[in-house]
């Protein structure tokens, strides 16, 4: 267990992509405290997982795109496991719905931004003096699927641009912390749908991706896990500062951006 000793955090992570993540670095060896807003159901059986992993865990209900609950968050997990070592920004809102970003209404844009930057810059800065003391910390964010490469994605477009932003920070601390011992990556996942988002890679074995990916498995929670787990170990200390696609090579933003085109 390469990680035997470490606490994590991750955000988000009471279900879906942040709970496979947590589950992941449970079985590497990291204490883990989890993260939700409203699940606190779903909290407590992921909970219960870590633990019968042998792994310490609280789950912390507090919401990250709150300043205050940020704050609370840190505190909270602080006095739980410890200081935190590795940092997975996940969470951030979502809005299903396609819609014009002239049809954003103002607190769906503040909510948005806090969320999916703000949040996760409030969190890098309260785990920051620990990881520094100890010379030694991950900071992983969650992106989207060629985020690097700032894409138009119609509908998307305050999610889009925020978590654009995020792959900015990501490049910067990457750089300000490198003497510290500290590496901050991103992980940007595909088209991962609905319950997939907690399978392992074998449950998606001899599958298809649909139409819109002839020849692709669909892609799993372990297929994202997998990376954060790799980017968190103490060998991994030379890969930093990047935006690393987990998209099975599939590009759903193009094949939209394509078909609006075409209207």
């Amino acid at each position: 267990m390469k990680l035997l000793g470490k606490t994590a955090l991750v955000t988000g992570s009471a279900k879906g992509l942040g709970k496979r993540t947590a589950l992941e670095l449970a079985r590497m060896g990291c204490d883990v405290a989890l993260n939700y807003v409203t699940s606190r159901r779903e909290a407590e059986e992921a909970l219960r997982q870590i633990e019968n992993l042998g792994r310490r865990a609280v789950a912390v209900q507090a919401d990250v795109a709150d300043p205050d609950g940020a704050e609370k968050l840190i505190r909270e997990v602080e006095r739980a496991l410890g200081s935190v070592d590795i940092l997975v920004n996940n969470a951030g809102p979502f809005i299903a719905e396609r819609r014009l970003f002239a049809d954003y209404a103002p607190e769906d844009i503040r909510r948005l931004v806090s969320g999916n930057l703000i949040g996760p810059m409030l969190l890098n800065l309260l785990v920051l003096p620990g990881m520094r003391r100890k010379r030694w910390g991950r900071i992983i964010h969650f992106g989207f699927s060629r985020a690097a490469e700032a894409p138009a994605w119609p509908y998307r477009s305050v999610y889009a641009a925020a978590k654009v932003a995020l792959v900015s920070l990501t490049k910067t601390l990457a750089a300000e912390e490198a003497a510290n011992g500290i590496t901050v990556n991103m992980v940007c996942p595909g088209d991962i749908r609905g319950d997939f988002k907690e399978k392992d890679i074998g449950e998606a074995a001899g599958g298809e991706g649909g139409a819109e990916a002839p020849g692709v498995r669909p892609g799993t929670g372990e297929d994202v896990a997998r990376v954060v787990a790799f980017l968190c170990q103490p060998e991994s200390d030379f890969v930093t500062g990047n935006a690393i696609e987990v998209s099975g090579g599939f590009d759903p933003i193009a094949k939209l951006s394509a078909l609006l085109r075409q209207i």
